[in-house]
């Protein structure tokens, strides 16, 4: 598992108020927290954070947290990022949670799905629905993956793949339903409006509508005749 470092401070104060203080400064408020570890209250730069974000896209990666306390010398904490709130209007992070990683304890973490080739059904008019971007597994630390790569190349139409179908190396539990399908290819709008026609039917339906019409005309000019 990749791991990436991020530089962390104690904070003064909790609540709304010291918190957009915070904000205004360009930090983060965060807590770490983990099993028989005392929670304490950290602020992050944003900025380092967003690094540490865009670095781990696709992936799930360790935090080693180097967290000062005033002048004191400063303690890394290995952890990972347990929860993360983002603004929805100016999508940067207002809060985050780090939680201890324990190596001779077991962590359960999302880690992401990758695919790699292109399914046979895309040739044939089908379409690639992602259904799952992620799947939860349980395991030691130093066994967890960065992500789960899949390959869909022979997906055909109809054709999908579920959590029962991954293979994960031994100590790696999949956590979720093994019915929950991640991938499928399925047939598009244009594939099933243009299903074929038996023949002959659609050309009888021209000629009676062709027939009406002409049945139609006459009668209007014996009309304006007389």
């Amino acid at each position: 598992m990749r791991t990436i470092a991020l530089g962390a401070q104690v904070r003064e104060g909790v609540g709304k108020g010291p918190s957009r203080r915070l904000r205004a400064e360009g930090f983060v408020p965060a807590t770490f927290y983990g099993y028989k570890a005392e929670p304490m209250v950290i602020k992050v730069n944003s900025s380092e954070l967003i690094k540490t974000l865009v670095k781990g896209r696709g992936e799930t990666v360790f935090v080693k947290l180097g967290i000062k306390a005033g002048t004191s010398k400063k303690v890394e904490k290995l952890s990972v990022i347990k929860d993360l709130q983002i603004d929805t209007i100016n999508r940067r992070p207002v809060h985050v949670d780090f939680y201890e990683i324990r190596m001779d304890r077991t962590l359960t973490v999302d880690v992401h799905v990758i695919f790699s080739g292109t399914p046979a059904g895309i040739e044939d008019g089908g379409e690639l629905q992602q259904l799952k971007r992620d799947v939860k597994v349980s395991g030691l630390p130093s066994d967890l993956p960065e992500s789960i790569e899949i390959d869909i190349s022979h997906l055909g139409i109809g054709d999908s793949i579920k959590v029962a179908d991954l293979v994960v190396k031994d100590g790696i539990q999949l956590l979720d339903n093994d019915d929950v399908a991640i991938v499928a290819v399925v047939p598009t709008r244009v594939s099933l409006m243009t299903e074929e026609v038996p023949e002959g039917e659609e050309g009888e339906g021209e000629v009676t509508e062709a027939g009406d019409a002409a049945s139609a005309e006459p009668e209007g000019e014996e009309e304006k005749s007389e």
